[in-house]
């Protein structure tokens, strides 16, 4: 690593781009925070307190997805979590690191019965549905309440020496941009899409899925670049939908006790089925069903009408719950996510993140990883470590 300008003296300070207010953009400038504050005494230069910058090109950050809508007549809400529907803790830095939101319970364990259902070739034969696990404490899965955008939000008003732009579009990056002043003294100058300068940076943290990030980094030279390509990612359809009343649900989900909240759906286009209203602190919900369509089946069919998958993944929605005509969802819609699942290389290796050491540009993200989301936080970790190496005395 060069000297860079977390060398510095006390008359400046770090500043840090990150492009991407995803859950990687979140963990890194939390951790790089942790580092330069609560850790002060560590670091060579004790009065650096770190300039952070995330650009995002949305509204809203986090990308745990959340859709709702609210009945005019009741004024309650159908909502859906059309992102990630949940998440797993196996390491132990992860565990410890999500603890305080689980204490305050905005992080919720989340034990679900779930089920294999194999749809019915006969319209008048309900789903074949088999027990299949229950999740458990022991590999707990987690939930956001009462949104799943609720913990990014949270991560987001928590930050201290972070500035979040929203609706910013980072130009690419060209090798141009880089401007080597002297040894200590290195900066990348970012651009709007509109070629409005951004600012220049001492460290640049591109967090975007590897598609974007090939799209900003492909005339920058960046040296790792053949790696960001070979990773593949796939897409995933999201169909959402919702019923007035409990009474109006299919057969398949209108039990009491309800038998099932996860089913892995067998031979269809459809993957998992999710039943919203049934998830921890989700009861005053109206009846919300989420459902993911296969991965490869999305990746085939990316650039097709919406209109078109929409009505595909509803009749094989229509064939898994055997609804009829008294039992029809009166909310429909569907979502494209066109980067969504990371495949796995053949023997399961990991990039982890990608640098460029001279001009000090990281590439992360959870597909650097297992493309999970604590794969946003293990790259994270690594991008903060990276920074803060030198500074370590």
């Amino acid at each position: 690593m060069t000297d860079s300008a977390l060398h510095t003296t006390e008359q400046s300070i770090p500043k840090i781009a990150i492009i991407g207010g995803g859950l990687t953009g979140l963990f890194t400038a939390t951790l790089l925070e942790r580092a330069f504050t609560q850790d002060n005494a560590n670091f060579k230069n004790q009065s650096i307190v770190p300039n952070i910058v995330i650009l995002e090109k949305s509204r809203s950050v986090g990308r745990l997805a959340t859709r709702y809508r609210t009945d005019s007549a009741t004024h309650k809400n159908w909502q859906w979590a059309f992102g990630a529907q949940f998440f797993t803790a196996k390491s132990a830095d992860f565990q410890q690191f999500i603890k305080p939101w689980l204490q305050s319970d905005l992080l919720q364990p989340w034990y679900a019965n779930v089920v294999d259902l194999i749809p019915s070739d006969d319209a008048a034969q309900n789903a074949d549905i088999q027990a299949k696990e229950q999740w458990s404490s022991t590999q707990a899965r987690y939930i956001s309440t009462p949104k799943m955008t609720s913990w990014g939000r949270a991560l987001a008003d928590e930050l201290k020496h972070t500035t979040i732009n929203f609706k910013t579009r980072v130009a690419p990056l060209r090798k141009e941009d880089f401007v080597e002043q002297n040894e200590a003294n290195n900066k990348t100058e970012l651009f709007d899409e509109n070629g409005n300068s951004l600012g220049s940076y001492d460290w640049v943290i591109c967090t975007a899925p590897n598609g974007q990030a090939v799209e900003l980094m492909a005339d920058s030279n960046f040296k790792e670049l053949a790696k960001i390509s070979e990773a593949q990612m796939q897409a995933c359809y999201t169909l959402m939908l919702g019923w007035d009343k409990e009474q109006l649900l299919p057969a398949a989900l209108n039990t009491s006790p309800p038998l099932w909240d996860v089913a892995y759906v067998q031979d269809s286009v459809l993957d998992r089925i999710f039943i919203e209203h049934q998830k921890p602190d989700h009861s005053s919900l109206l009846p919300s069903i989420t459902i993911h369509a296969r991965n490869d089946w999305s990746e085939q069919h990316v650039d097709d009408d919406i209109e078109t998958v929409k009505a595909t993944l509803l009749q094989a929605a229509k064939q898994a719950l055997s609804w009829d005509e008294n039992s029809t969802p009166s909310q429909i819609d569907c979502h494209r996510w066109r980067y969504a699942a990371t495949l796995k290389q053949l023997d399961n290796t990991e990039f982890g993140i990608l640098v460029d050491e001279p001009r000090q540009w990281i590439v992360s993200g959870d597909w650097c990883g297992q493309g999970n989301i604590e794969s946003c936080y293990q790259m994270a970790k690594q991008t903060v470590a990276k920074i803060c190496a030198d500074q370590i005395s």
